[in-house]
């Protein structure tokens, strides 16, 4: 499913029109992504839970040369399940 199946999807659930849905996505993804910058995390029960997880600078290799590589440290979305989607899920 990509974004604009999902905006129909949500607008045909909840009753409304496309761009109400739409403009309901964007501020989803716009609090979540805001949230998540400013370190915190975003807990849906039952669903699941955003943080922001740091990965560590480290040594990597080119595939093609096999030449070692430094990779910079850098920070990360992570998304944990909750127990209601797990379970709906199997």
């Amino acid at each position: 499913m990509n974004k604009s199946e999902l905006i129909d999807a949500m607008a045909a659930d909840a009753g409304i029109s496309k761009a109400e849905a739409k403009k309901a996505l964007d501020s989803f993804t716009n609090n979540v992504s805001g949230a998540l910058a400013s370190g915190d995390r975003i807990s849906l029960i039952g669903f699941g839970t955003f943080s922001v997880s740091n990965r560590a600078a480290r040594e990597g290799r080119n595939p093609q040369t096999g030449e070692t590589i430094k990779i910079a440290a850098k920070n990360v979305a992570k998304f944990k399940p909750g127990s209601e989607l797990t379970n709906r899920l199997n």
